[in-house]
């Protein structure tokens, strides 16, 4: 196993208003790559891999695979940091096919098995080789990423707003060291124990993007220059993407308000759109709507509106049933 070292990042005030957080579709792509090269890695994902082997067998995985091997350096131009804290997978795409060729090729060079030699065609060629890696993780995605996508969203919607919320009430030092344990705060300065490179100075003035991640748990990683600086870390509830519909409810909290109110009630642990409870519960969203107007009259959740979109959430009274069935 390649030696810990650290990422150290020196803020300013400035660099904490801009803070911000996103998540990213192309980089979930990339982590689950090296998954499927080492199954055994995280059983806590062989639900997906069971699904998706069978689908992939058609595909030429070759370069991404040799792009993105195991160990604690892949390159960075496959995930370039979201411009937007929703983006979508297309726009991400035309991202990584834009690639300055130059720098993915000192990327490459850097993998291990830069000898191999669909990583030397590669370097022969970098635009060729970009313009492949991009239509190959186009097609993995639709294959292996798309249909999972929705339960897999749902997850990190709820995580930016929960982390945006304690950011807002607590700070950055209480939210950066409730993060993870790789990730520590201390008087302006940020540290990530990392095993791909050592870094270490001001921020730079271009802010950071702070990234929810299902494939990269239980690690962290981090993105520097050339690219904007951002920080991926594991989002808490991993273990629930692989098995949405399935919320356990206590029979006593059943008999009182209805199994399938009392599902949405235990759900929403966390503020949650109808949109993210439908995708988390396999519901209709329309169903779901009907019930959390009936739980909101009942004093059991609270909702409140953050730009176009409703969030609900337990009331205290809520929380306290929840916890007394």
């Amino acid at each position: 196993m390649a030696e810990s070292s650290f990422a150290e990042f020196d803020f300013t005030s400035d660099d904490l208003a801009r803070l911000r957080f996103a998540f990213s579709p192309a980089a979930e792509a990339v982590a689950s790559l090296r998954l499927l090269q080492d199954p055994g890695r995280h059983t806590l994902h062989l639900p997906w891999i069971r699904a998706v082997r069978p689908r992939l067998a058609g595909l030429d995985l070759r370069l991404l695979f040799a792009l993105v091997p195991l160990g604690p350096y892949f390159v960075d131009f496959l995930t370039p940091p979201p411009t937007t804290p929703l983006p979508d997978i297309a726009a991400e795409l035309d991202l990584v096919a834009a690639a300055d060729p130059d720098e993915a090729a000192s990327e490459a060079a850097r993998v291990p098995g830069a000898g191999t030699p669909v990583v030397r065609d590669f370097l022969a060629d970098p635009a060729a080789g970009v313009a492949r890696a991009a239509a190959e993780l186009r097609l993995y995605w639709d294959t292996a990423m798309e249909r999972f996508w929705p339960q897999i969203r749902g997850l990190f919607e709820s995580e930016v707003l929960r982390r945006s919320r304690q950011l807002a009430r607590d700070g950055a030092g209480a939210m950066f060291n409730d993060l993870h344990p790789n990730i520590t705060w201390s008087e302006g300065r940020l540290r990530v124990r990392t095993r791909a490179w050592r870094r270490s100075g001001p921020l730079g003035g271009d802010g950071l993007i702070l990234i929810p991640s299902v494939f990269h748990w239980p690690d962290t990683g981090v993105m520097a220059e050339p690219y904007q600086p951002n920080l991926v870390y594991p989002a808490p509830g991993v273990g629930t993407v692989w098995s949405h519909g399935a919320v356990p409810t206590a029979d006593a909290l059943n008999a009182l308000i209805g199994r399938t109110r009392a599902r949405i009630l235990v759900a929403l642990a966390d503020a949650a759109t109808t949109s993210i409870l439908a995708r988390r519960l396999s519901m209709a969203p329309g169903a779901v709507s009907q019930h959390l107007r009936v739980l909101c009259e009942s004093g059991l959740v609270t909702r409140r509106r953050s730009g176009r979109e409703v969030f609900y959430e337990r009331s205290g009274l809520g929380d306290t049933l929840c916890a007394a069935s």
